[in-house]
C-alpha cells in the first residue's frame, strides 16, 4: 500500500504504510535477535577464555613432572597438556639440531631444536631457547649441546603446523614453525614424541637463551559482548522511536480527519 501523506503540513514525513512497517519490524528482529546472540556467545567466550587463563597459569607454575612417554602420546591433546611442567632426562643428539625462524622481544633469530633421546629410546624435541642469527654458522650449523646425560624442564607444547603464509621447507632446511613429525622426518629420527618442549630458562649459558615462552591469551571478550548488547539496545530504542512516532503521525492524523 502506498505511504499516505498529511495534508496539514508538507513538512512532515509521510505515514508509513504496511509494507514498509513490516519490513522495517523484521530487519529490527533479525538485527536485535543476531546481536543478543553474539553478545551471549561472547559471554560463554569470556567463562571459557578466563578458566583457560588460568589453567594455563596453574600449569605453568607447578612444579615439574615426567615428560609423558610412549605409552601416553596417544592421549596428548592441547586440552589436557598443552603447557604442562615437564621434566625429562636422556642424552642430546646434537648433530641433528633444527633452526626455526622466530621474532622474540631479543630480536630476530631462532628456537634451536635438538632431540634428546631418553633411555627408553623414545626421543623428544626440546626447543633449547631462542639464539641470535648471527649464533649459527653461515651453513646452518649451530653449536653442539652438552654431551652426556642431562635432565631438562620446561613447558610442553603441541607441534605447530607448517604456516599459512610461510611453509616450511625441508628440502631447503628451512623452517618457520615447530612441525614435530616434519621435522624427525628430516633429521631422520623415529619414536619421537608428537610434543616439544619449551626448555626453561638456564644460567649456564648465554644461548640458546631458554624460558622465552610467551603465554598470552589475548581476552578481549568482555570488550565484545558489551559491544553486541549495546547494538542490540540501540536495534530496540530505535524501534521503540519509529513505534512512537508512527502512532504520533497517525494519531495526528485521525484526529485532523480526511
Amino acid at each position: 500500500m502506498p505511504d499516505t501523506r498529511i495534508p496539514s503540513d508538507d513538512n512532515e514525513r509521510r505515514v508509513r504504510g504496511p509494507l514498509a512497517l513490516g519490513l522495517l519490524a523484521l530487519l529490527g528482529l533479525v538485527l536485535f535477535s543476531s546481536f543478543v546472540a553474539l553478545g551471549t556467545w561472547q559471554v560463554h567466550r569470556l567463562a571459557w577464555k578466563t578458566a583457560l587463563i588460568a589453567h594455563v597459569d596453574e600449569r605453568v607454575h607447578a612444579p615439574p613432572v615426567p615428560a609423558p612417554g610412549p605409552a601416553d602420546w596417544a592421549g596428548i591433546t592441547t586440552a589436557n597438556a598443552e603447557y604442562r611442567h615437564v621434566r625429562l632426562s636422556g642424552s642430546w643428539l646434537g648433530d641433528r639440531q633444527t633452526r626455526v625462524w622466530t621474532a622474540t622481544d631479543a630480536g630476530s633469530g631462532y628456537w634451536i631444536l635438538a632431540p634428546l633421546r631418553r633411555d627408553d629410546g623414545s626421543i623428544v624435541l626440546v626447543n633449547r631457547g631462542f639464539a641470535p642469527a648471527g649464533w649459527c654458522d653461515l651453513k646452518g650449523h649451530c653449536p653442539a649441546p652438552p654431551g652426556g646425560e642431562v635432565t631438562v624442564t620446561g613447558l610442553l607444547r603441541i607441534s605447530e603446523p607448517s604456516g599459512l603464509f610461510r611453509h616450511n621447507d625441508p628440502a631447503t632446511d628451512t623452517w618457520y614453525t615447530r612441525d614435530v613429525a616434519a621435522i624427525a622426518k628430516a633429521r631422520g629420527l623415529a619414536d619421537v614424541a608428537p610434543y616439544f618442549v619449551d626448555a626453561d630458562a638456564s644460567s649456564g649459558t648465554t644461548w640458546p637463551r631458554g624460558g622465552m615462552t610467551v603465554i598470552h591469551f589475548p581476552n578481549h571478550h568482555l570488550n565484545y559482548l558489551i559491544t553486541w548488547y549495546v547494538l542490540a539496545l540501540m536495534v530496540l530504542g530505535a524501534a521503540i522511536y519509529v513505534g512512537r512516532d508512527e502512532y504520533r503521525l497517525r494519531k495526528r492524523s485521525k484526529a485532523r480527519g480526511p
